[in-house]
């Protein structure tokens, strides 16, 4: 199947990015969508709680979103820099994106009012960079850094924590599972006393995030690698969830990912090819796993554990809405984005939710 990029363009004006939260969390407003027949109804999120069903699977990405946004200065010139973390590579090592003029092998930075220094110790791709701190800074960053909100929300965020899940756990992501973010603890307390099972995955959410899809053609797009875990614990509770008749249903694009690199690596298959698979099983077990994924999720990729998926609306010409596509139909998610302009909802990151079963 060809496809370009441009096929999952879509008009939006900047009106309808969301700048902030909305409060409570669970006050958003939930498209649900029939990804069979495309029909389409409106609530509010905290109305989730009457769509899923005793034995079905919530599957939520626990990652904690660090401080990882650090503006520095270079020691030579005094130039500004800005260092956005990625991803940790050993104690000091870490891959990171960096903004400034000329920020090359072995520049050093330096922060305002602090004695670390950074220096570039290998220059990637673009404006990635391997960087070395001069002593670990993980406990630090809180003190150095600052949340790292997406480029297109220009309003100060008053409280972190509204970046943050409620049961975010394992720090080191760049940016926040969003689809999570609706989630309070009284919707989750409901869920759970209805029967519903809630099981978790990590996956740490780095640059792909943050960068444009600069390709034509889907195929010739390189998607970068997140590292996921999923635990023997978990894996069994959505195991004995499906084998039971219940659901999985993914809490977001990340946890999504995650799942699906759990069946495909259950099958002894290779997440960096899921589009060449033959495999032809309805459905496959997830198995525990530690390791980096770079599954790339495209309309022709054959699901393989995910039933349904609760999601934010995602950018035009995104690998997240390439997977979206993927999952319920390219037109038919196009045709809900245009119905969600219609009824005024609120996109991206803060924006409101959809249901697609």
């Amino acid at each position: 199947m060809l496809m370009n990029v441009s096929d999952f363009d879509y008009t939006l004006p900047e009106s309808f990015i969301a700048q902030e939260p909305l409060e409570p969390r669970d006050s958003s407003k939930l498209m649900v969508l029939n990804r069979q027949t495309g029909a389409i109804k409106h609530h509010i999120f905290r109305d989730i709680v009457d769509m899923i069903q005793a034995n079905d699977v919530l599957v939520m990405n626990n990652t904690r979103v660090i401080p990882a946004r650090l503006h520095a200065i270079k020691q030579e010139t005094g130039g500004k820099a800005e260092i956005l973390l990625l991803r940790q590579l050993n104690d000091t090592d870490w891959r990171v994106l960096v903004g400034g003029r000329r920020i090359t092998e072995n520049t050093v930075l330096v922060f305002e009012g602090s004695d670390i220094t950074v220096t570039v110790i290998e220059v990637l791709e673009a404006s990635e960079r391997i960087v070395r701190f001069s002593q670990p800074v993980n406990d630090l960053l809180l003190d150095l850094g600052e949340m790292p909100l997406p480029p297109y929300i220009h309003t100060r965020l008053e409280d972190d924590e509204r970046y943050q899940t409620v049961y975010s756990q394992h720090k080191g992501s760049a940016a926040a599972p969003t689809a999570g973010l609706h989630f309070t603890p009284d919707v989750l307390l409901q869920l759970r006393a209805k029967g519903v099972n809630l099981a978790y995955c990590t996956l740490h959410i780095g640059l792909d995030t943050f960068q444009p899809v600069k390709v034509n053609s889907v195929t010739d797009h390189k998607i970068h690698s997140e590292h996921a875990v999923l635990d023997a614990t978990n894996a069994k509770v959505i195991n004995e969830a499906k084998l039971a008749g219940g659901r999985i249903i993914a809490v977001g694009t990340t946890s999504a990912r995650t799942l699906e690199t759990g069946a495909i690596l259950s099958a002894g298959g290779d997440p960096a090819k899921p589009h060449e698979s033959e495999d032809r099983c309805p459905w496959r077990p997830v198995i525990a796993f530690e390791r980096d994924t770079n599954l790339f999720i495209y309309p022709s990729y054959k699901w393989r554990v995910v039933d349904a998926m609760i999601t934010n609306f995602h950018l035009p010409k995104s690998t997240l809405l390439m997977m979206m596509a993927s999952f319920a139909g390219r037109e038919t998610m196009l045709n809900a984005y245009e119905i969600a302009k219609a009824e005024n909802y609120r996109f991206f990151s803060f924006g409101d939710a959809m249901f697609i079963r």
